[in-house]
């Protein structure tokens, strides 16, 4: 299995930001041109681009267009994946047309499992599923609710629907450098049989060790947000070290 380095550009009113544990009032701004902080990953070894609208999270639908689209034009044959907002087919029909080439359904879908179906089968080979979870349950609407719903069961009800990956993030280790949750991140890999990307709480080449080693079980990338921002991670020796246990 393969196993890609995706750093994590995350927009709010168009600024390039990190938030601790999802609360919007807890950002960090790390650059106004979200297009340039793109070509600084792009420039150390990003093989795939993570964008979150985070306005678009609270708003229900796509806020921060331009800044999207800009980044877009300049990614060539990088992947870029997009989630926050997408809440429906013709969102996911215009990100496709920008330049998007996954588009994440998260809160949508805890809502409403049927949508994620109807859009892999409208989108085949497009369609990310994104699971955040709060102590094992789904969190939903930017992290502000929780569901009474175990991340393990809602993934599994996507292991025939043809999604692409699933995105899971741990909340309470979210932008805390606090280290990746390793064990929940493979132990959910392994039960759904769907490849997973580890998000939240990767702090440094240690991290990208730890999730290397449970590749087998179906663990397929990392995002990386914080670390790669206050330099607990260096991106370029963590491209090195991936391309050394792949080969």
């Amino acid at each position: 299995m393969t196993f890609e380095l995706i750093p994590a550009i995350d927009l709010k009113d168009g600024e390039c930001v990190r938030l601790k544990q999802g609360r919007m009032e807890d950002a960090t701004v790390y650059g106004s041109n979200p297009a340039e902080m793109a070509q600084r990953w792009f420039d150390q070894g990003a093989q795939r681009l993570h964008l979150v609208d985070l306005n678009g999270a609270f708003a229900g639908k796509p806020v921060n267009d331009d800044a999207i689209r800009s980044i877009c034009k300049i990614s060539g044959d990088i992947p870029v994946q997009i989630g926050g907002g997408i809440r429906n087919s013709d969102t996911i029909a215009a990100y496709l047309d920008a330049g998007i080439t996954y588009c994440i359904i998260g809160s949508q879908a805890v809502r409403e499992p049927e949508f994620v179906r109807q859009a892999c089968r409208e989108f085949p080979g497009h369609i990310i599923v994104g699971l955040d979870a709060r102590d094992g349950k789904v969190a939903v609407d930017g992290w502000a609710d929780t569901a009474e719903v175990l991340v393990v069961d809602l993934a599994k009800e996507f292991a025939d629907a043809g999604v692409s990956s699933i995105v899971y993030t741990d909340i309470s280790r979210d932008g805390m450098l606090s280290g990746c949750n390793v064990e929940a991140t493979a132990e959910l890999a392994e039960a759904c049989g769907i490849p997973v990307i580890a998000s939240g709480g990767i702090k440094d080449i240690s991290d990208i060790e730890q999730l290397l080693a449970v590749r087998q079980k179906g663990v397929a990338g990392s995002i990386l947000g914080r670390s790669i921002y206050e330099g607990t991670l260096d991106l370029q020796e963590a491209a090195a070290l991936v391309q050394k246990e792949l080969s």
